[in-house]
């Protein structure tokens, strides 16, 4: 009977030396599964979310005299206004305080609207930090009886702001957790001293934001950062002579230091192909003062990281000429999807 007994303790050690090889190779094999799956999951919902044609079809709305050129404001303004929060709850997007606007004074007796969503990281999970994706959809307006489209500036930005909204959203719905809540907020009164962006801030400071998932306040300490897109819907200046397919990305510095290089990373990986510029047009002056003329400003101001994604000026600029036709849906799609990815791989 012993030597059964020592037998059966053999066998069973043995069965338990190979119970541990199998448990730690599973263990590797599921670490090495998770660290690649952010980067070889299936992305075609998020794909097919966005096209050319919509893209144009988005952006003609925005454009035409039906916004009237979306002045803080105005009827036009107000339309482009309610179009955006449509896009925001078929989205499913969570709204703050039970509404997607939130008013604002521009200053002159103007009253704007900032629209705000957001896509919260875990549901089971909740997520103390949040990453804000803005982008301005105020333009000139109509003066003196001449519309003023801003298809570039920026129709353009809005629409891709609204487009990665649902890139997400149908991420979140094919069971895509996220370790970070997205807050995506459509700016009003950019033309009016930047005062949506400083009304969006003063909210966050002065704590009369809840999260609308946990009703927790959203202090500044809980921003990772904030994603500013201002006119990127243009191939018209390009960073290197006769190049079409090319983005520029200001503040990539202001990212930890292991995150600087992320955005080259996707480029590559997702097969983009984009010539990504990290300054503006090579001028570290023009670089700096480019910066702070968007609504990543007031973040910046107040020692959050910050990035603004471009396409740079062009001769269109605040001209009645800045119309859908002078843009490039095929590449700001393309930049749409960097964005996407490069955001995705923070969270």
């Amino acid at each position: 009977m012993p030597e059964k007994i020592s037998q059966d303790k053999k066998t069973s050690k043995k069965y338990y030396h190979a119970a541990i090889l199998i448990t730690a190779i599973l263990s590797i094999a599921c670490h090495e599964s998770t660290a690649q799956s952010t980067w070889t999951t299936n992305d075609d919902a998020a794909h097919n979310i966005v096209w050319e044609e919509k893209l144009w079809r988005r952006i003609s709305f925005l454009s035409s005299p039906i916004c009237e050129g979306r002045a803080t404001g105005s009827r036009g303004g107000n339309e482009a206004a309610f179009w955006i929060v449509r896009t925001f709850r078929e989205a499913g997007l969570l709204a703050f305080g039970g509404s997607y606007a939130q008013h604002l004074y521009a200053g002159q007796g103007t009253v704007g609207h900032n629209i705000v969503g957001m896509i919260p990281g875990s549901k089971k999970h909740p997520c103390p930090s949040y990453i804000i994706v803005g982008a301005h959809y105020d333009h000139l307006g109509t003066l003196r009886g001449k519309l003023y489209p801003g298809a570039d500036s920026n129709a353009s930005g809005t629409v891709a702001v609204t487009a990665l909204a649902e890139m997400f959203s149908a991420m979140k719905l094919l069971g895509k957790a996220y370790g970070t809540s997205i807050i995506f907020v459509a700016f009003d009164a950019n033309r009016m001293n930047m005062a949506g962006s400083g009304a969006f801030w003063r909210m966050i400071e002065t704590g009369q934001m809840a999260d609308p998932l946990t009703g927790d306040v959203i202090t500044p300490d809980k921003i990772r950062l904030m994603v500013n897109i201002d006119q990127i819907g243009s191939t018209l200046s390009p960073t290197e002579p006769g190049n079409r397919d090319y983005m520029i990305m200001l503040g990539n510095e202001s990212l930890p230091g292991q995150m600087q290089g992320l955005a080259a990373m996707c480029n590559r990986f997702y097969g983009t192909d984009l010539s990504l510029s990290y300054t503006y047009y090579g001028s570290e002056e023009f670089t700096r003062i480019f910066r702070m003329l968007s609504d990543q400003k007031i973040f910046i101001e107040n020692g959050i990281p910050a990035v603004l994604f471009t396409s740079g000026i062009t001769l269109n600029n605040n001209k009645t000429s800045d119309t859908p036709g002078t843009l490039d849906m095929e590449v700001l799609r393309k930049r749409i999807l960097l964005i996407f990815h490069w955001i995705e791989k923070l969270l």
